[in-house]
């Protein structure tokens, strides 16, 4: 199920009046995940599903379609490269919807045209390494060097390589327009903080079967 009791009303009843699918709710039969060859759900309930599903489970393991407001760069290929097979917006037309369960159960990908050229966009782009973006997380905060420094427990002058080494990525000028420019492709929010495991969260999702 998604998150959101609404969305998931809307989703099941869009579905539905398809034809073609046999839709369960993951609230009121558990069980019909075991069977599924989709799963729609929200951002992070379809990340942490998408981890955790075997890759090869009595043949084929169920397809994650998350349905979300989140579209920023950032926020798709990390949805992707843990595994999602499909990624749509919230508001997208019922026809996408219906078109995104159909491909993903035929063993295909989808990815919301909304969002596909931002992708297309970041695969030209060097990503940033794990320690430049703790260090840009850091910048976020306006640390300095030495604050940087010692929250990471490395030395100022590989703060300052790291700095540079982000900064040429994301073709900036300074370090103030280097938040910035994350902020803009979705590396870095308001609410951002250094990355930490996530508290453990039930999935829930709605499964599909054609």
């Amino acid at each position: 199920m998604h998150a959101d009791a609404v969305m998931t009303a809307g989703i099941h009843a869009l579905l539905a009046d398809c034809g073609g699918f046999h839709l369960t709710l993951q609230d009121r039969q558990p069980q019909g995940q075991a069977h599924a060859r989709v799963i729609i759900a929200d951002y992070d309930s379809g990340i942490t599903l998408a981890r955790q599903l075997s890759p090869d489970r009595y043949g084929a393991a169920p397809r994650v379609l998350i349905v979300t407001q989140l579209d920023k760069e950032w926020q798709v290929r990390t949805a992707m490269d843990s595994g999602v097979h499909g990624y749509l917006l919230q508001g997208c037309p019922a026809d996408e919807l219906v078109r995104a369960v159909q491909q993903l159960s035929q063993g295909m990908r989808y990815l919301a045209e909304a969002v596909t050229r931002c992708v297309a966009d970041s695969l030209s782009r060097e990503s940033l390494t794990g320690r430049e973006t703790d260090v840009l997380l850091l910048l976020a905060r306006g640390c300095c060097n030495k604050s940087i420094a010692r929250e990471l427990g490395i030395g100022v002058g590989t703060v300052k390589t790291h700095v540079k080494g982000l900064m040429s990525k994301l073709d900036a000028t300074a370090r103030t327009h280097a938040v910035v420019v994350a902020a803009q492709r979705g590396l870095i929010g308001s609410g951002t903080r250094l990355p930490a495991p996530l508290p453990g969260r039930h999935p829930r999702g709605v499964a599909a079967m054609q």
